[in-house]
């Protein structure tokens, strides 16, 4: 069975965690080897730039800053772990990616330039197979993280950026169907979610 690499995505407080250590459960029973990832991080690069990214006391950058500092970390995990794992014929499950980078940096008229850097960085071989993107409502996810005291830089700038990041999520979807799945992340359990999401994986594989 062919590798995968697979991507985590959706609002803070949408569970991409736990859904990632699932299905990374589920690929393991499978014999599958699964790679678990985070954006950004999973390398000293990336970590390095998660802790200045998320610091909550940082000034706010230009968007175009925050997305070249993104993509920064996603080449060195590119180059250094999923494609060695994929060569290595191991699945590889990545909580957020270049849809992330869209839905908070691309606001504004900003989408087509993240797009068009993601096409610079990331080579065709090395796209995801596919992106679940884990659906939640604005007020929902700033509720969940703890409104205007969120713990992140992101997670704490309104209700009205992450209104913003929802819509960013949803074109994306929206221009990326084979590629992407839209899975609700409230009203339904945890194993419900799990397995919508291991039905999208098994689907995207033939």
């Amino acid at each position: 069975m062919v590798a995968g690499f697979w991507v985590l995505e959706g609002m803070d407080g949408s569970g991409k965690s736990t859904q990632a250590e699932l299905l990374v459960a589920e690929l393991e029973k499978a014999g599958r080897r699964p790679l678990h990832l985070r954006e950004p991080g999973s390398t000293g690069l990336g970590e390095g730039l998660r802790k200045m990214l998320l610091d909550r006391n940082r000034e706010v950058w230009d968007p175009r800053s925050e997305a070249l500092l993104f993509f920064a970390a996603r080449s060195e995990l590119l180059r250094s772990q999923v494609a060695p794992a994929l060569a290595d014929g191991r699945d590889v499950v990545c909580e957020r990616f270049t849809p992330s980078t869209v839905a908070y940096q691309g606001q504004g008229g900003l989408a087509d330039w993240v797009l068009e850097l993601d096409r610079l960085v990331v080579s065709p071989e090395l796209q995801p197979h596919g992106v679940f993107i884990l659906d939640l409502e604005p007020a929902v996810s700033f509720a969940r993280v703890g409104g205007d005291d969120g713990h992140d830089g992101f997670e704490s700038r309104g209700l009205g950026f992450q209104e913003k990041v929802r819509e960013g999520y949803l074109a994306y979807a929206s221009a990326n169907p084979d590629r992407t799945a839209l899975i609700a992340a409230e009203g339904l359990s945890i194993e419900e979610i799990s397995f919508q999401i291991l039905q999208a994986v098994e689907a995207r594989r033939q």
